[in-house]
């Protein structure tokens, strides 16, 4: 089995909708994070600007992955067709000069069938509950700046909480590859190829502003997407997470370990498109001389 893994990527979405933008809307539309029944109670007597508080207010980059992985096998396999003859008189049938006997009311003639199956999936993963989200899709279209595999380690925007996300690479590529790997029965492989394609980690803006409203004593949140402008009720704040910054390894593994899951016998050749794999599986394998030894 061939294995292709591409480069991998951090990507960061240019908003489309500013801080002082997000928090004047936000501001004017407070009112809706405090619930239905506050809303409709608020229509008989509307409570003044000065009975609310802005308690805290962030902007953060959440990720989300975007990767695609396709699958070729092409084979050959023979197969044994039986065709019914046209009656019980029948003793043989020739074809192209072969002759077949009809003993049973059939003939059986004998072929190589040519196979090929591919499969492409392209996923996108919500970074917070690693869980498949195709609207994230709609991101793709925006304006973005890939960010530099030397600034992954240090990457932190001022006054921006970066969001990690929960899950690492190896971790999502690994779920794809295991619905996308299959055993073919055939005489002679031909091509058997795995690709990883894309493996994209996008940062998309968002502005949370937690507001109190002291004459209920009452606390809520409204977030704003950053690139579509959509306002959001009941979310949470990322306080938790200032100051963390992205760590390229924990992002990026997908080499070794996701690979290792596709060789169960060892006996099927391995080929990497990707830069350093050669070095990590030598050290692996002068480990296990080591042991052996």
């Amino acid at each position: 089995m061939q294995v292709n893994l591409v480069e991998e990527r951090a990507m960061i979405l240019q908003e489309q909708l500013t801080m002082d933008q997000a928090e004047g809307r936000a501001w004017s539309n407070k009112m809706s994070a405090f619930g239905r029944l506050e809303r409709v109670t608020s229509l008989f007597s509307r409570p003044k600007d000065e009975e609310f508080e802005l308690l805290y207010k962030e902007k953060r980059y959440q990720p989300f992955w975007h990767i695609i992985c396709s699958s070729c096998y092409v084979y050959e396999r023979r197969r044994q067709y039986p065709l019914k003859v046209s009656g019980p008189e029948v003793e043989s049938v020739s074809i192209e000069g072969m002759q077949y006997d009809a003993t049973t009311g059939t003939i059986t003639l004998s072929g190589l069938e040519h196979c090929r199956e591919e499969v492409r999936n392209e996923v996108m993963i919500d970074g917070l509950t690693n869980k498949p989200t195709p609207d994230l899709s709609s991101y793709l279209g925006y304006s973005k700046t890939e960010i530099a595999e030397d600034d992954l380690d240090d990457f932190q925007p001022t006054d921006t909480i970066v969001v990690p996300p929960q899950a690492r690479a190896t971790a999502v590529v690994r779920d794809i590859l295991i619905g996308m790997i299959k055993s073919v029965q055939a005489d002679r492989i031909i091509e058997d190829r795995i690709d990883v394609e894309r493996v994209d980690l996008y940062y998309r803006p968002v502005y949370a502003f937690q507001y109190r409203w002291h004459a209920k004593e009452k606390e809520a949140i409204v977030e704003y997407d950053g690139m579509t402008g959509k306002m959001q009720t009941g979310g949470k704040t990322f306080q938790q997470y200032a100051g963390k910054i992205l760590d390229p390894e924990f992002l990026f593994d997908i080499s070794i370990e996701a690979v290792d899951l596709l060789v169960p016998g060892g006996g099927l050749a391995i080929k990497l498109a990707k830069k350093g794999i050669e070095v990590a599986q030598s050290r692996k394998e002068a480990a296990q001389n080591r042991n052996e030894n």
